[in-house]
């Protein structure tokens, strides 16, 4: 490290606004409820529960959070972090902490970042206590020390770093974008039947997933996969159609393996829509349902279908277990849909590729940007690589 670089105690640095505690009364609609477990990919997910918009202030009593402040998550995750990026109202659930930099020492983006630094994670880590569950106090958060540079290199890293984030933020925009194209043409042709003026076409019937679908049976050795092709509920997205590595392999010898075209949805807690359409092969764990098409033709017409709240709901009205509430897999396969014929689907197939091919080209483009991102930021913060600090990109 250059000897311009200050250590100090985030106390010194940040203000802490504490929103551990006691959960807030939730409903399905009003103001976002931001809570620990859907800040991942150091980012906040798309919530699924909210608050009363009357009691919002009454609950923000300890503070109310500004765009680009940055959230930690302090047990069940420890150390997730996450920026604000909106003006809009948001409020906060237990084991989150909201951090704002003071202004004149340091920038809130490079904080942002520093939180992800492997050494100021193992400062974290040190000050951190437990056994089943893993966290840290406040007051050992305020002691944690982190290392910076002057402010306008602290800015400069920022953007740095940021400028790939941005481009991540653009990719996966674009890809939901094309996402609601795809739904909005199934919902068209499979839904409204608006190409056929309304009704079903001749040809078509009333059936159930077991027509045109099974679960996947065959099995790989754990040995063949790696933590970017093993899928299991923990890693993958809500509300995103994605995953993120693997922490850890299965300790089992073999697991469920998929295939190119199959598609994978969460056996547990289906109230969040978890679902992948999988453009590789790999294993994916006993929580995961893999659904293979009997003909290949009809596995983006399965995808829709399985990604639509219908469904979803569906999933949720048939789960069986209070502690780890899973789907019911005989009333999952008795969904009932539409069938078309196959010219149809091939037709529909043909239409939707496209889509799916660019959703799956920009998904690798944001991976190398992020792979790029988490090999600069460890050199940004050491000091190993210096940015000119009048650079702003």
């Amino acid at each position: 490290m250059r000897s311009e670089w200050v250590t100090s105690e985030l106390s010194k640095l940040a203000n802490f606004i504490d929103y551990r505690g006691k959960t807030p009364p939730k409903q399905s609609f009003g103001i976002p409820l931001i809570t620990a477990k859907i800040i991942k990919e150091n980012r906040i997910q798309s919530p699924q529960e909210f608050i009363a918009c009357d009691f919002y202030d009454e609950w923000m009593r300890r503070g109310i959070p500004n765009k680009g402040d940055v959230i930690f998550t302090t047990e069940a995750p420890l150390g997730e972090v996450a920026q604000i990026r909106t003006e809009e109202k948001q409020a906060f659930a237990q084991r989150i902490i909201i951090l704002q930099a003071n202004p004149e020492q340091l920038d809130n983006t490079y904080l942002f970042y520093n939180l992800q630094y492997s050494k100021t994670k193992g400062r974290i880590e040190a000050r951190s206590s437990g056994t089943t569950v893993f966290g840290i106090k406040s007051a050992e958060l305020k002691k944690v020390v982190i290392d910076y540079p002057s402010l306008p290199e602290q800015r400069a890293i920022a953007a740095t770093l940021s400028c790939l984030d941005d481009k991540i933020e653009i990719n996966n925009k674009i890809n939901a974008n094309l996402e609601a194209q795809a739904q909005a043409i199934f919902k068209s042709w499979f839904v409204d039947f608006e190409p056929w003026g309304g009704i079903i076409p001749e040809g078509w019937r009333e059936g159930c997933l077991a027509d045109v679908c099974s679960y996947c049976s065959d099995r790989v050795p754990v040995s063949t996969l790696s933590l970017n092709t093993y899928i299991s509920t923990e890693n993958m997205l809500p509300n995103k159609m994605g995953f993120v590595n693997a922490t850890n392999l299965p300790t089992t010898s073999q697991t469920t393996s998929f295939k190119n075209g199959d598609i994978l949805i969460s056996n547990i807690r289906p109230y969040f829509k978890k679902i992948i359409y999988c453009d590789f092969d790999g294993g994916c764990s006993t929580d995961v349902l893999c659904f293979h098409t009997f003909e290949s033709y009809a596995s983006l017409f399965l995808y829709c279908a399985l990604y639509s709240d219908r469904f979803f709901d569906y999933m949720v009205a048939g789960v069986r277990g209070t502690k780890m509430p899973r789907g019911d897999k005989q009333q999952v396969m008795n969904y009932a849909l539409v069938i078309p014929n196959a010219e149809a689907l091939s037709e529909f197939n043909s239409v939707i590729s496209p889509l799916m091919k660019n959703k799956s080209l920009l998904a690798v483009e944001s991976a190398h940007l992020a792979a790029i991102r988490d090999a600069l930021l460890p050199m940004l913060m050491s000091g190993e690589i210096r940015v000119a600090a009048e650079v702003r990109l």
